[in-house]
Formats: structure tokens, C-alpha cells, sequence
């Protein structure tokens, strides 16, 4: 198997992910998963596609992440680990879909309007 290639996004984060064959090595940014995410919740949340096909020590993962919050980062490798185990094996597309790991997040953080201290909240209106 040559390295298979995939793109994830969430808020502003990009996480790209290259996929091979190997031991369950995940690295991020050329750090270890463990050492760039060391809360056990992020962690869980990147293998969850990994996990949904039990195939959590049979790929090797380098991952590029740019961007955004540890929350944001986290769930855009999932969309993009997710996208990667499509492309090698396209029978676990609807167990990978029914789980909800393949539709991308699009929400994202409202901009700023002029005139307002907020996106929505407005100065506090005074009649006299």
C-alpha cells in the first residue's frame, strides 16, 4: 500500500493526514500524539474513526496540523484520518458516515459587525 493522503477542516483548523500501512504510530507536527495532545479526551477523539473500524495498530499517521484551537485541530484530524481510511477501503464508508466522522463541521465563529461590541450583542440602548 502507498501512502494515501487526505485533507480535514473545522473552525479555522487544516489538518492534513498521510496514511500508510504500519504499527498504530500517530504523529503530529513531528511530535507525538501523547505529547501534542495530552489530554486523553483529544486523543480518544482523533482514533475514534480508528477505533469504528478496529484498525488502530495497522496505519501509520503523519499529520501536518495548521491552526485553530486543540479542539478544533483535534476533530479536523478526525474528518481527515476518516476521509484517508475511505480512500484505502471504500466498504467502510457507511459505518464511517453513520457515526457522523465524515460530514464536515461547518460552523464557525461569526465575525464581528461595526457598531456592536460583538457579532451579536449590541451597546445597551438608552431612551434618555
Amino acid at each position: 500500500m502507498e501512502v494515501i493522503n487526505a485533507i480535514g477542516r473545522r473552525k479555522s483548523a487544516v489538518a492534513r493526514v498521510y496514511v500508510s500501512e504500519g504499527t498504530g504510530k500517530i504523529t503530529i507536527n513531528k511530535r507525538d500524539i501523547t505529547e501534542f495532545f495530552p489530554s486523553a479526551i483529544l486523543q480518544y477523539v482523533v482514533k475514534q474513526p480508528l477505533a469504528e473500524l478496529g484498525a488502530v495498530e495497522k496505519y501509520d499517521i503523519k499529520a501536518n496540523l495548521d491552526g485553530g484551537g486543540f479542539t478544533g485541530q483535534s476533530q479536523a484530524l478526525r474528518l481527515a484520518i476518516a476521509r484517508a481510511l475511505v480512500k484505502i477501503n471504500a466498504e467502510d464508508k457507511k459505518a464511517l458516515k453513520d457515526k457522523g466522522f465524515l460530514t464536515r463541521d461547518s460552523r464557525a465563529v461569526e465575525r464581528k459587525k461595526p457598531g456592536q461590541p460583538k457579532a451579536r450583542r449590541r451597546f445597551q440602548f438608552s431612551k434618555r
